[in-house]
């Protein structure tokens, strides 16, 4: 059985819940209704939004399109199953909310459940993570082995290097 470190998992948990906290506050709603005016099929796509871990505040929303949706799919697609820790370091740099279009189930070892928005995790030195949240807002975080590169690029935070 997996031991998971929530001493050092809570900064990161309490992170991303404040992320979800903050779809609902007055800025962000406003944000969200100009940007899924763009067409009807974005109307009910959530944007993509992206919080710096320094600043401690979302710094870049972005509409959520169908590039995105295929992404996060391949992304829940290519779990290996629960992270056994995070250590919330210096190289914890971006979460990412990419809410989805339509809930995905996500099952791993005996773990099955229906996820409608996915947390990116970006940190340097260690690899990407996905939490997402049961119906009871119970957090999972996964491995997984999708290359995050063209997510990265197409958000352009942090900046890739060539």
């Amino acid at each position: 059985m997996m031991k998971v470190r929530l001493g050092r998992l809570l900064p990161m948990l309490s992170l991303a819940l404040l992320l979800a906290a903050l779809s609902g506050a007055p800025a962000f709603a406003e944000a969200q209704r100009e940007d899924s005016a763009a067409s009807s099929q974005e109307e009910t796509l959530r944007p993509v939004q992206v919080f710096d871990v320094a600043a401690g505040k979302v710094v870049k929303t972005i509409p959520n399109d169908k590039k995105f949706q295929k992404m996060a799919k391949k992304w829940t697609g290519s779990i290996t199953g629960l992270a056994p820790q995070l250590t919330a370091d210096q190289s914890c740099t971006y979460v990412y909310r990419v809410p989805l279009a339509k809930p995905v189930t996500i099952q791993t070892g005996g773990i099955s459940l229906a996820a409608s928005d996915l947390f990116l995790f970006y940190c340097k030195e260690q690899p990407p993570m996905l939490l997402t949240f049961d119906d009871q807002r119970k957090p999972y975080l996964f491995l997984f082995d999708a290359d995050i590169k063209p997510f990265i690029k197409k958000v352009g935070l942090p900046p890739l290097e060539s």
